[in-house]
């Protein structure tokens, strides 16, 4: 995803009330919100009514879209927000059995390294989405679906010998996305000592599970 492919899409959302547009908008974007709303919530079919409803605020935002500076930052706010939000209305008024929560954990970070984390958690996202397709589809097939490269290979009707080339590829361009974005965010040196280490790690423990792939496209209804 491109900041020059989403301005077009959002342009012509403006402009022409384009559903095919917004679809595409959808298609393209999904997976990443939805990597944000289960970063919070640790629930699948909670992420999907989280990301969901948050595409509707924007298809009722499309004429202001573009002029949001940057619209990847803007997104992720409003997602994580509303996981937040979504969090808070679940404690307030929902009787959750202790076994559908996540076990408990441990934490020792101070709210400064949780911020810290959040925020490589966020640049993270951005280094995936910034991915060719095709790499980062193999990518999240087998570092986060846990897939077999058999498997993959079968699924995406290509050689094995392919899909460790696309991984170790993606892995590549994820991490020097991924130092470079680090670098110029101006953090202190000491939260900066092995970035990728830090962040695979932050990822397992947090993020990997059964991500689900985007529910079936956005149906052809006007909203």
């Amino acid at each position: 995803m491109t900041e020059s492919e989403v301005r077009k899409l959002l342009r012509q959302m403006k402009e022409l009330d384009s559903q095919t547009a917004f679809r595409d908008f959808y298609n393209m974007t999904y997976d990443r919100l939805f990597r944000i709303a289960y970063y919070y919530v640790k629930q699948e079919e909670w992420s999907q009514e989280i990301v969901l409803d948050i595409f509707l605020k924007l298809w009722k935002q499309r004429d202001t879209l573009l002029d949001v500076k940057n619209i990847e930052d803007y997104c992720f706010i409003l997602v994580k927000n509303a996981s937040l939000n979504y969090l808070e209305k679940e404690s307030k008024y929902t009787t959750i059995h202790s076994d559908s929560l996540p076990e408990p954990q441990e934490q020792s970070y101070s709210p400064e390294e949780s911020l810290i984390s959040e925020e490589l958690f966020a640049i993270y996202v951005k280094a995936l989405d910034r991915l060719p397709e095709r790499c980062r589809e193999v990518f999240i097939r087998i570092r986060e679906e846990k897939q077999s490269y058999a498997q993959v290979a079968e699924e995406l009707d290509i050689s094995i010998k392919t899909v460790d080339a696309q991984l170790q590829k993606a892995v590549t361009e994820r991490d020097d996305s991924v130092k470079w974005m680090i670098k110029t965010a101006n953090y202190p040196q000491r939260h900066v000592i092995k970035p990728v280490l830090f962040i695979l790690t932050f990822i397992c423990k947090k993020c990997v599970g059964s991500f689900c792939q985007s529910p079936v496209f956005i149906s052809k209804q006007t909203y």
